[in-house]
This record gives C-alpha cells, structure tokens and sequence, in this order.
C-alpha cells in the first residue's frame, strides 16, 4: 500500500478519490483515449465537457469497467487501489457507480426486484447484512419521494415505458439507494426538459458529500448550471486538454471547442 499511496495521494499526503495517469483505451482497432491524465479528490465534482467523438462516454465505461474496452496502457487508482485489472461487479462493489446516457430498458424485470437485488448484492460483497423487506421498502419510500418517483413506476418493469426523465431518476434513486463513494454521471441531461433536469439535478446534489466523488459528463454547459462542478475539465481527442474552474464551461458554451479539436488533433 506504501507504493501506491506515494502514487495516489497529493501534496498533503491525502488518497485521491479517482487518479488516472497515461490511460489508453481501445476498441476493437480502433484507439479512443490516448493518454487520459485526470485526479478527482475526495468530496469533489468534477465536470468533463467535449465534442461528440472525444472520447467522454468511452472514459465513463472504462472507468466502470464495461467489457469491449481493452485497456492498452496506463493506470486507474481508485481510492489508492489499481483497478484496471478488477472485473465490473468488484469495481460497483468497491463504490463506482454509473449512470448511463442511455438506461436500457429490461422487460420481465421488476423495477423493486432489481433495486432490492443489487442493494443486497452490494452489502453481501461488503460482508453487511441483507436488508430486511420494510427496512428496503423504507429506503425506497424516502428516496423514492424526494426524486417524484411514483409508486406506480416502481411496480413496472425496469425502465418499460419510462420516458427519458423517468428513466434519469431512476438511475439517480439506484445511486441514491447504493450510495456510491465515485458516481459518474453519463451525459445525465440528454433527454430531459427543464423541469426533469432540475429535479434529477436536485437528487444529484442532495448526494454530495466530503467522502463521495463525483464526474460529471456532459456537451453543454446548462447542466452545470444547477450541478456547479469544483473543476471543469475539457476532453478532445481521448485526452484532456484543459482544465478550470466552473467559469470554463461558460467559456466553452461561448466561444466552442473547436480550438481544442484543433490543438489536440495537431
């Protein structure tokens, strides 16, 4: 642990929730992250913004550890630990968590049955008791309530007939119930109209915390609006090229980033 924490931590000898150092990521053929270098320290949000094809999604499943990405070099600490050999159920029970741009819908999935499974799941592999069904419903009820999940959306199949607000908070009460320590957040505004993003972006924010992470992926800067991200960081070309403060994404929804397609590509 001596060696990886040297790695791992700053200046003030404090682990890093997330540091990732010269990743390189492929599929198939085809290389996507050419030297990704990013750190997220413990209790901080940070945003990643970029053009279509710069490799932000792909970053989100690596990091989360979605089969067909094959890792070419470098290396992902999470908390200290290197992952980039962990297999994806390890990693969600270590505290990773994603919520996919796109939730997939899972017909003959009962949406509570599927809660109670990967909350129970989650704490067998942490060694905790299984939740008992009203300590489950409870938690469900609260959660449930504060994101304007219905009761009857709890009782269809997963994400069946849900729109693209509904399937959002739903990928928002998951984390909320699992209560990951890294959440990363996949382009969570596509689909939703002004009322579902504030509601999803409420649910978000009522998760920060000192001992939870989160990365923001996102196109636009509206998001960022209500989840007010400590560093903005700006992805092209499958590296970063810039990092900054909240004020670089206005910067971005400004002026483009075709200045940084161009640099990175040069």
């Amino acid at each position: 642990m001596t060696a990886v924490r040297s790695v791992a931590a700053g200046m003030n000898g404090q682990i890093k929730m997330l540091s990732i150092k010269n990743l390189h990521a492929s599929v198939g053929d085809r290389e996507i992250l050419r030297g990704v270098n990013l750190e997220v320290p413990t209790g901080e949000v940070h945003a990643i913004m970029g053009p279509n094809g710069s490799g932000k999604s792909t970053l989100s499943y690596v990091l989360a550890g979605r089969d067909g990405y094959d890792i070419t070099d470098g290396s992902i600490l999470f908390g200290g630990e290197e992952i980039v050999e962990t297999p994806a159920e390890e990693r969600a029970a270590k505290g990773i968590f994603l919520a996919f741009q796109y939730p997939l819908e899972i017909p003959g999935v009962a949406t509570m049955t599927f809660l109670k499974a990967a909350m129970n799941a989650q704490r067998k592999a942490r060694g905790e008791a299984e939740l008992t069904t009203p300590d489950f419903m409870r938690r469900v009820k609260v959660a449930a309530e504060k994101l304007n999940v219905t009761q009857e959306m709890l009782r269809r199949p997963l994400n069946v007939g849900f729109s693209g607000g509904e399937k959002k908070r739903n990928e928002i009460l998951q984390m909320a119930l699992l209560e990951p320590k890294l959440a990363i957040l996949d382009e969570t505004d596509s689909g939703l109209d002004i009322d579902a993003l504030k509601t999803v972006s409420d649910g978000v924010n009522a998760l920060r915390a000192p001992d939870r992470s989160m990365l923001v992926i996102t196109h636009y800067q509206r998001l960022l609006d209500h989840i007010v991200p400590d560093v903005v960081h700006v992805m092209a070309a499958g590296r970063i090229v810039r990092s900054g403060g909240p004020e670089l994404a206005l910067e971005l929804e400004a002026n483009g980033y075709a200045d940084y397609v161009g640099a990175a590509a040069a």
